[in-house]
């Protein structure tokens, strides 16, 4: 049981940790934290999409901020490391938290939706589904969905390869709910790939001989 209570506060602590990044970096962009255990103390990454905006000059903000955690979480010689992600647009949270700022500019939700939606699957994406929740005009909370591709709900993909990321929009009407589903590859489509270049290729050494 005492084994069980470690990996549960361990757990916790983790999943506040990640909270406490998400909101500090919420304007850079944010996407996620990893923690590694390490010999030398805790290792800290956190991924966003513009990474300057989390260092500082001179890495000065990265210095208070891992002094502050070190203090909050009481972790044994934390170390922060500020990673740029590759494809922006094809991480869920990062897309979450760029439409929530347009909306809370007064951007149009649909327009919205569906010009990140083209974008996602411009940038390679099997499938993307976009659902927004609130008080989007008028009265009345709505709810829309959006969706384009293929995208998994349920089962192994759904748990394993759908990347998913929400954020929340505060705007005059109220608060506006944005969820982001996005599947950037499906294995079997991948192998087939491969096995076709495959054939291709054995079909070009033939005739080239």
């Amino acid at each position: 049981m005492a084994i069980e209570k470690h990996f549960v506060k361990e757990g916790i602590k983790e999943a506040e940790i990640e909270e406490f990044f998400k909101e500090k970096f919420d304007k850079a962009g944010y996407s996620h934290t990893e923690i590694q255990r390490t010999p030398l103390g805790t290792r800290i990454i956190v991924y966003a999409d513009r990474p300057g905006l989390v260092i500082g000059k001179f890495g000065n903000k990265v210095k208070e901020i891992t002094e502050e955690v070190q203090k909050k979480f009481e972790l044994e010689n934390p170390m922060l490391d500020v990673k740029e992600i590759e494809q922006p647009l094809l991480d869920a949270q990062v897309v979450a938290g760029k439409i929530t700022k347009a909306l809370e500019r007064g951007a149009f939700y649909k327009k919205v939706a569906n010009w990140y939606i083209s974008e996602i699957m411009k940038a390679g994406a099997v499938g993307v589904e976009i659902r927004a929740a609130g008080k989007m005009g008028g009265e009345r909370s709505r709810f829309q969905k959006f969706r384009k591709g293929y995208i998994k709900h349920s089962g192994y993909y759904a748990d394993n390869i759908v990347d998913k990321g929400k954020a929340f929009a505060i705007t005059k009407p109220g608060v506006i709910g944005i969820q982001v589903k996005i599947l950037r590859y499906l294995p079997e489509i991948t192998t087939m790939k491969k096995e076709v270049e495959k054939i291709e290729n054995k079909g070009n050494e033939k005739t080239e001989s």
